[in-house]
């Protein structure tokens, strides 16, 4: 696994700069067990290395990062791993709360999809650098699952309930809408990103440098902030049913997004909507560790039941795109039953 890892995450100093390259292209730099180990060893040691100034992180390819390996941990949990799917939890979970402590600038030069586990490599650093093509998504409610790596702590901040839309919706956002509500907080031409990375490791100051290769004019918000009223309106509080009957009444008016974001949610799993706007109202709330120590429960509670594989049966596996959710209606989720994944377990890691 380490020798794996070495290939697939290249630690690197370089100059006043650690430099941390996703490099697993061929699989959109889906995130292993070994690559979060390498990750985390790295960051450690640079730390404590007072001639590094900064973190720069980055991916070859032409995703950032699509997540987690959701595909081997599928496979771990059906085969009886469950011992290696929960060590690639406590690992990735631990490896986010660093990153939100850290006391060192970390620049993410993000360029491409950003889910999932890429999400919690970058969001909670310092400063997320937006390429053309960036594109944000938590899609989990699609394959069971849910939105997690620091969603928890990250979603429910954002303005407007964009959050509680995104976790809900699991759609895609553009860089113009990510910086307008702070999921980026600058953007360059991916073109730019070397030379980013070399001025960086040359010692410059990092707002310095970012402003040097920012855009000619600033990306357009797209049509997220459009919608910030409409989202704020129906997202804003309530459990998934009174969201949907908002969306529903708004899309009656003639909102074509309202429409949209409605037809989209009643496609995913009851279950992870369940969970997911639980989290987003108790979120706000809570610490980062509190945070990814209730995210910790839920994972827990998520692979000991049946939506999660059957989303990445129908999604990844077989690609029908037809998942059997069980339960299939939104009202056979209770609050009890949604209650029951923020629960407290034995043993349960800190994240501190």
């Amino acid at each position: 696994m380490a020798d794996a890892a070495d290939d697939e995450i290249l630690c690197e100093r370089r100059g006043a700069a650690g430099l941390v390259t996703l490099n697993r292209p061929q699989a959109l730099n889906a995130l292993t067990l070994g690559m979060v180990a390498r990750m985390r060893q790295a960051l450690d040691a640079w730390a404590q290395e007072p001639g590094i100034a900064c973190i720069v992180l980055r991916a070859a390819g032409r995703a950032f990062c699509a997540g987690g390996d959701i595909r081997r941990l599928h496979d771990d949990a059906r085969g009886g791993r469950g011992e290696a799917v929960d060590a690639f939890w406590r690992a990735e979970y631990a490896l986010n709360a660093l990153i939100h402590r850290y006391h060192k600038p970390i620049v993410s030069l993000i360029d491409g999809i950003v889910m999932g586990g890429g999400v919690g490599l970058s969001l909670h650093g310092s400063h997320r650098v937006a390429g053309e093509r960036y594109a944000f998504a938590m899609p989990e409610v699609a394959i069971g699952f849910f939105p997690d790596v620091g969603a928890t702590y990250a979603l429910p901040r954002l303005p407007d309930a964009v959050g509680v839309y995104l976790a809900l919706t699991g759609e895609r956002i553009g860089r113009g809408d990510a910086l307008a509500v702070g999921l980026a907080t600058h953007a360059a031409p991916a073109a730019s990103f070397e030379a980013i990375a070399e001025a960086l490791a040359a010692g410059g100051a990092v707002e310095e440098v970012l402003a040097r290769h920012a855009p000619a004019d600033a990306p357009a918000p797209g049509p997220v902030a459009a919608a910030r009223a409409l989202i704020a309106a129906c997202f804003g509080e309530g459990d998934v049913a009174e969201v949907l009957a908002r969306l529903d009444a708004a899309a009656a008016q003639g909102s074509d997004f309202a429409a949209a974001a409605a037809a989209t949610i009643r496609t995913r799993s009851p279950t992870s909507l369940g969970v997911a706007c639980e989290q987003m109202r108790r979120g706000g709330a809570l610490s980062f560790p509190e945070a990814m120590r209730t995210e910790y429960r839920i994972v827990t509670r998520i692979l000991q039941g049946h939506d999660f594989f059957e989303g990445v049966r129908a999604v990844i596996i077989d690609k029908d795109g037809a998942p059997r959710w069980n339960p299939a209606r939104l009202d056979a989720v209770t609050p009890e039953v949604v209650a029951a994944y923020f629960a407290a377990l034995p043993d349960e890691p800190r994240f501190s």
